[in-house]
């Protein structure tokens, strides 16, 4: 690979890794080189603000993998980014982009007659733009970068955008049946965008990416339930939990999201389903990030039911020492985390591994 000469090594570690045979954390630290000036900024948002012209997104994706120092199991993985839950413009062709705060907006609320009524359209404008920008972005990747997969969105998510979070909170307890009936049709249409992307992908490409940045040797994906915050874990355990499992099974391997304090409530729903690989944890906005001790025995908690920890967010990285020596096995962590030096990365690396 152009931009990880070492990749073919890289790749190993991540097969250890996925198959909880590593006995080390995988980390990935990235800075810029040593040398740059200039570090431009990237936000990531590129195939939505050059949507007429999506060369211009890999352009500036491929000058920010020139600059930058990729440490441990780092690699450039470009990612087909039309927002949280591109699915759900897939049935309704409705994608507000905001370029000013970088916000994609897919929810727009429905009666359920229409809602019923909605169907995956294979001629749908953003459906046919993503199979085009990954198409592109893999031809133009083959041997310089990784391309991951659009974020196709959480089934009860995508629901949400077609009724609203706040009308689809009261049709859990008053149209049950409706909502089972579209989650099926949803899950169905989960499994064509994967599948498709998929087959794009291999042609140029070993292995499976997503917006999480996790590289893996078969098919992979980050699965998750934002709207789940708000429900009672026998909810979640109706109308989330089962299209949970049918997405373990179908993938070879899976990281569910837990977004926040409001879904570990549900966390030993999701500890019990066999085929899940992992956990990836986020604190969000306005909480101790993943470096603070108050994680530590949820941390623990996972990693005891075999279960892989992802931890991307840290106040202060100088504490994942720590973290990594609370957990009895750290071979199952994964740690991403981003330094201002190419100088500090490459020593911060050296001193997590001695733990």
């Amino acid at each position: 690979m152009l931009y990880r000469e070492d990749w073919d090594k890289i790749k190993e570690i991540y097969k250890l890794w996925w198959n909880k045979e590593l006995d080390f954390p995988l980390l990935q630290i990235v800075s810029p080189k040593e040398g740059v000036v200039e570090y431009k900024s990237y936000d990531g948002w590129g195939f939505l603000r050059y949507k007429c012209c999506p060369e211009k997104a890999i352009d500036i994706f491929e000058n920010r993998c020139k600059d930058t120092y990729f440490g441990g199991e780092s690699f450039p993985n470009l990612w087909m980014n039309l927002g949280p839950g591109s699915l759900a413009s897939y049935f309704t062709g409705f994608l507000k982009f905001d370029g000013d705060t970088n916000t994609a907006w897919f929810e727009n609320p429905l009666p359920w007659g229409k809602v019923e009524s909605l169907e995956f359209k294979e001629d749908n404008e953003w459906w046919q733009y993503t199979k085009y920008i990954t198409r592109l972005s893999i031809e133009r990747g083959k041997g310089k970068f990784i391309v991951g997969t659009t974020d196709i969105g959480g089934v009860l998510d995508v629901l949400a955008s077609f009724r609203g979070s706040q009308n689809l909170l009261l049709d859990l307890i008053e149209e049950p049946d409706k909502v089972l009936y579209m989650l099926d049709k949803i899950l169905e249409a989960w499994f064509k965008v994967y599948q498709e992307l998929y087959d794009i992908t291999k042609e140029y490409q070993e292995g499976t990416s997503a917006w999480m940045g996790i590289w893996c040797h078969k098919r992979w994906y980050p699965l998750q339930c934002d709207f789940s915050y708000m429900i009672s874990p026998k909810m979640f355990e109706k109308f989330v939990a089962p299209h949970l499992e049918k997405q373990c099974k179908w993938l070879d391997y899976s990281i569910y999201h837990l977004d926040g304090p409001g879904e570990i409530p549900h966390l030993d729903i999701l500890l019990d389903i066999p085929e899940l690989s992992g956990i990836q944890w986020v604190p969000g906005a306005g909480n101790p990030q993943c470096d603070s001790p108050k994680w530590f025995d949820m941390y623990k908690k996972i990693v005891k039911h075999n279960k892989l920890l992802v931890l991307q967010s840290f106040d202060d990285i100088n504490n994942i020492p720590k973290i990594l020596e609370e957990i009895p096995n750290n071979g199952m962590v994964l740690i991403s985390a981003w330094l201002d030096k190419e100088s500090s990365a490459r020593e911060f690396i050296k001193r997590v591994r001695r733990v």
